[in-house]
């Protein structure tokens, strides 16, 4: 673990979790560990997390330990306002988390091209970066995410209105409902985002962030994986993003709504990996496309490429 200041007037401390390649525990978070982007032999994936009840601990507990047993450098931190990390009353416009992203990986030493994986949220945050930053993403997995468009910046102040009255103004009522019908663990989280709505900005400030139209969406050169639940009302979006974007391969979970990565880790793992492995701008250097185990046992990754599923119109559905 680490605390990592992004520096700057704006600057926030970000807790950071790495985890090494091929040991799947974790390492030093600072500029001197060795890795992509310096020399180093495997790929770099970050994961960035969703909004609100979200954190890092999203991808501790599901694929980022799978990822470096099989051979990918993983960075995972906290974002601003969330989990460890520094929560300033104001600044929470989606540039400033792209802001983040981008001090954090120069912070870290890491200048290659490195892959970005992010759910919900840290999706809309790597997307951004993309078209920012082009030359330094070499392929995005986006989990039931969305480009920030004028449509995304609506949807988020319907929801992050409803959350603020909801945790604000009735907190004591949420969470109790909330403790009924899903458990204390849900409950605790939603008593932190009830926190961070009823002391920041950030409720206002992400619906006002600055959005992209379908020129600048169309800017990303890298590879995207779009993997959805079935049930959630992002799958719609999938032929207008292939529309925009060509080289994008789309994965439906049947049965499943938002919460896919909780929820079916493994496919979500599988997935993400080949994608890593796959679009590596360095060569096939990780050697765990055969035979790699995450810490569980099990085995990640799959020998000659694509995942079983099955395949119409561009549109993969997973078993």
């Amino acid at each position: 673990m680490a605390m990592v200041h992004t520096g700057g007037p704006d600057g926030v401390r970000l807790h950071v979790q790495r985890l090494g390649p091929k040991q799947g525990g974790p390492q030093e978070g600072g500029p001197d560990h060795a890795g992509p982007g310096r020399g180093g032999a495997a790929p770099t994936a970050v994961l960035l997390h969703g909004l609100l009840t979200d954190s890092l601990a999203a991808y501790y507990f599901t694929v980022g330990p799978g990822l470096a047993a099989a051979g990918v450098d993983v960075v995972m931190y906290d974002q601003r306002g969330h989990g460890r990390s520094e929560r300033p009353a104001g600044g929470y416009r989606l540039e400033m988390f792209v802001g983040d992203l981008e001090r954090l990986l120069d912070r870290l030493g890491i200048h290659g091209p490195v892959h970005l994986v992010g759910n919900c949220f840290g999706g809309t945050v790597a997307f951004s970066y993309a078209v920012r930053h082009p030359e330094r993403v070499a392929g995005l997995s986006l989990i039931e995410s969305e480009p920030a468009t004028g449509a995304w910046a609506a949807k988020l102040d319907r929801l992050l209105g409803y959350a603020a009255a909801q945790l604000s103004e009735h907190e004591s009522d949420a969470l109790a409902w909330i403790d009924a019908h899903h458990g204390g663990h849900t409950a605790r989280l939603a008593r932190s985002a009830a926190r961070l709505v009823r002391t920041t900005s950030i409720a206002r400030e992400i619906p006002s962030s600055a959005v992209l139209d379908e020129g600048r969406i169309r800017s990303v050169r890298g590879p995207v994986l779009a993997l959805y639940g079935a049930d959630s009302d992002m799958a719609a979006q999938a032929p207008w993003l292939k529309s925009l974007l060509p080289d994008t391969r789309t994965v439906i979970v049947p049965g499943h709504e938002h919460s896919v990565l909780v929820e079916v880790p493994a496919l979500v793992l599988e997935h993400v990996l080949e994608h890593v492995l796959e679009h590596d701008r360095d060569g096939d250097r990780v050697g765990a496309r055969v035979g790699a185990r995450d810490p569980g046992g099990r085995a990640v990754g799959r020998p000659g490429g694509r995942p079983r599923v099955a395949a119409f119109a561009g549109v993969e559905t997973a078993p």
